[in-house]
């Protein structure tokens, strides 16, 4: 998708039916945290710490941010999207003389780094024209320095209000300042004068920015309803780690931010990327701490140890987290390995410069490993096999394959490219022609990748099925402007599938696990509530907390034996489910409910759970 800006409205061009589904690129971080400067609350793309430094300000001893993304890109990340995040602070001004007046700008963004000043012209505007005035604008990367990092020009502005120049109004296109107060009637006097500080004649800026107080937690998660902290990453379409390093040396980051940051990565099928506090000094305090922190989830992962990396300001080396090394770290694995393609994990290490605070021996790999936790190594250990990459899942994911991290990044990877190479459905939802297409479209998309070996090779491989049509969309769905479409994909053993149900509407998309993973062709599931006089004692109504173990429709169903082919009569192999609840009926059956299918089929996944 591409974002086009035309007369200040956004256009987002999507891809067609007639596209190919595009893979989305597998390591774009985003990083929440302090910064010398930059904008506030805004996502901000950069593709190297020296971008980083022309627009954030670069290293700053009080906070971890700009050393997590120092070493990102060292370890070989390649795109970043940076997040300010600030606790009060106070932006810098610029006082204007008009005369017996005075004109006040006020940088956009807070802090005491943020190093602005201003000139004044009459260049070019006849002298009939009193109110208007050039303005010049500079950015210098440090007070005094004539070192330019941005600058904007304004021409023909005017002190008068109601006109098409008014400088209150042109200057809400800056990217540098604004105007605070009310505008002078007298325009601002020139600058260039004899006997200036500067050859041109600047106005240089007030010492009254405030950097503000140290982050709370409430400041990195911020507010889902304004997009501020962490929620400002909601605008990044092809977000796959998210990383929020230490708020301070002293610090780590509160368990609530990591229980949001989990939810948050869940909602938007990224991956959280945590941080060992800086307690976890051995393997035993770090196994000991994951069962106090108690945080288990399929979109997060971690590694063990912490890094020792060069602090540039401090002129020595230090200790650190290790959330951009790893980042950086598994963006250079892609390079060599995609988690696109099928094939077991490479061994992750450092590169040179970088060091595990602690050495590892195999026996500590193994229990970090068996607990979801991945061991860092600078070199590969000797004599050792590699082990698989790991979630933090522990057991808790709906799958088998919830706990491996190259598995899980290949399936959210491929669920958000179809997520988003799909959404031209929303504006053919009411057409039952666009059910095929969509199809058509899809399949094409996951044959492609099985035909590279994403799903297995040779006799393992494996390719994904998808149902878009009247099976699972009916008249009501016609009349809301949705579409449904069914995408089982294979997992890690041959033989086991996750089903999810991908729905575009006119309120957006939505990508929810389920249990089914086909329908027979020609048959529709119909539900509707039956009044306790109907269920009778040979089929009673299930319960919907009862916790016995139920087979799962996505499961395979067990082989017989040659004794059991022979001799045992054949087994019924369709779902225990009453017929009274769930009756098979033709496409033009009643009023088909997703969420009620799911519960019936005994949705131990969580019902609707978004992944």
């Amino acid at each position: 998708m591409r974002d086009i800006v035309v007369g200040g409205i956004t256009v987002t061009e999507a891809a067609g039916a007639d596209q190919p589904i595009v893979r989305l690129p597998t390591a774009t971080t985003g990083f929440v945290g302090r910064t010398l400067r930059g904008p506030v609350n805004q996502p901000v793309r950069v593709r190297s710490f020296t971008e980083f430094q022309h627009v954030f300000g670069g290293l700053w001893q009080p906070s971890m941010l700009g050393y997590a993304v120092e070493q990102f890109f060292e370890s070989g990340g390649r795109e970043a999207v940076v997040v300010r995040v600030v606790n009060g602070g106070a932006p810098a001004t610029i006082s204007l003389p008009c005369g017996d007046g005075t004109l006040t700008l006020e940088a956009l963004s807070p802090g005491s780094r943020e190093v602005i000043r201003a000139s004044v012209d009459y260049d070019n505007i006849p002298g009939a024209e009193e109110d208007r005035f050039n303005l010049v604008v500079q950015r210098l990367r440090t007070p005094g320095s004539e070192h330019i990092e941005d600058q904007e020009i304004f021409r023909r502005l005017s002190t008068v209000p109601d006109t098409a120049r008014h400088v209150t109004s042109a200057l809400q296109e800056s990217q540098l300042v604004r105007v605070r107060g009310a505008v002078p009637a007298t325009r601002p006097d020139r600058t260039f004068r004899p006997g200036a500080r500067h050859p041109i004649g600047y106005v240089d800026g007030n010492p009254d920015g405030d950097d503000g107080g140290p982050l709370t937690d409430y400041d990195l998660i911020g507010s889902a309803d304004k997009g501020t902290g962490l929620f400002a990453l909601r605008a990044v379409e092809d977000l796959h780690f998210v990383c929020i390093p230490p708020p301070a040396r002293n610090r780590d980051v509160g368990a609530s931010v990591l229980l949001v940051a989990a939810q948050f990565c869940r909602d938007r099928r990224a991956l959280l990327v945590v941080d060992p506090p800086a307690a976890w000094q051995a393997c035993d305090e770090a196994l000991q701490g994951l069962r106090e922190l108690d945080l288990q989830s399929e979109h997060a992962l971690m590694f063990f140890p912490r890094v020792q990396a060069f602090d540039r300001l401090r002129g020595r080396y230090e200790e650190f987290a290790n959330c951009g090394t790893v980042a950086g770290s598994l963006a250079r694995l892609d390079a060599h390995q995609s988690p696109w393609d099928g094939g077991p994990d490479e061994q992750l290490l450092l590169r040179p410069g970088i060091r595990p605070l602690h050495l590892l021996t195999e026996t500590e790999c193994h229990r970090l490993g068996a607990q979801g936790i991945n061991p860092l190594h600078a070199m590969r250990p000797p004599g050792s096999a590699s082990m698989p990459l790991k979630t933090l899942a522990r057991g808790t994911g709906i799958a088998p394959d919830s706990c491996l991290l190259t598995a899980r990044r290949r399936q959210l990877l491929l669920l958000n490219s179809i997520e988003q190479g799909t959404r031209w459905a929303r504006f053919e939802a009411r057409d039952r022609g666009s059910w095929p297409r969509l199809a058509r479209q899809v399949r094409t998309f996951l044959l492609g990748l099985a035909a590279g070996g994403a799903f297995g090779r040779g006799a393992d491989a494996q390719a994904g099925e998808v149902i878009c049509d009247e099976r699972i969309n009916g008249e009501q769905d016609l009349e809301a402007g949705q579409v449904h479409c069914l995408v089982a994909l294979p997992g890690v053993r041959h033989g086991e599938w996750r089903s999810f149900m991908i729905t575009h509407g006119p309120g957006g998309s939505v990508v929810r696990a389920i249990n089914s993973r086909t329908l027979p062709t020609g048959i529709r599931f119909t539900v509707r509530e039956l009044s306790p006089a109907g269920v009778s004692a040979a089929h009673p109504l299930p319960s919907l907390d009862d916790t016995a173990p139920r087979r799962r429709l996505d499961e395979p169903t067990p082989r017989r034996t040659l004794a059991q082919e022979l001799f045992a009569p054949p087994t019924n192999p369709s779902p225990e489910t009453p017929s009274a609840i769930l009756d098979p009926e033709a496409a033009t059956a009643r009023r088909f409910d997703l969420d009620l299918v799911t519960r019936l089929y005994g949705d131990i996944d969580g019902r609707g759970e978004q992944l």
